[in-house]
């Protein structure tokens, strides 16, 4: 015969779900904590941001999509360097004006730089970037060695 400890039916159902709800409150006051408090919380957790950035291909390019709100293009810096793709640059915090403080920062601000390796040689000469609606689109066109090739077949 083995006992088992009696649970309330309520805890039975959504076991998984209280342990997260704990931890995350678990978290919340860690994170509130006196001596994690206002911007040197941020500089503590975190030395940067890195903006998400997609990459795609077809037969004629590679693009890249990075995800850059809030940002003027003349803040923006992208090179290509031995196959290596590298975008970076400072987002600056804005203040609220009139002399007031933050109460609650969630946007993420200061210097980033991502650097990704392409997957094929690309032509450095006709590499183009756009910028839209906080959307950096860089296409870089592969370089005609890299592009696929048909080839005929001759039938005898």
């Amino acid at each position: 015969m083995s006992l088992i400890r009696y649970q309330t039916p309520s805890s039975v159902m959504w076991p998984s779900l209280n342990r997260w709800a704990n931890l995350r409150d678990d978290l919340d006051t860690l994170l509130e904590l006196p001596f994690l408090s206002g911007g040197a919380r941020q500089e503590q957790l975190f030395t940067g941001w890195t903006p998400a950035l997609d990459l795609y291909q077809n037969n004629d390019n590679v693009v890249a999509v990075v995800e850059l709100p809030g940002m003027r293009k003349e803040d923006i810096e992208i090179s290509l360097h031995d196959g290596t793709l590298t975008i970076g640059g400072e987002r600056k915090a804005q203040s609220g004006g009139n002399g007031e403080s933050a109460t609650r920062t969630e946007r993420f601000t200061g210097k980033f730089r991502r650097s990704i390796t392409l997957p094929t040689r690309v032509d450095a000469n006709k590499v183009n970037a756009t910028y839209k609606d906080g959307i950096l689109t860089v296409t870089l066109p592969k370089a005609e060695e890299a592009k696929p090739k048909q080839i005929q077949v001759d039938v005898s």
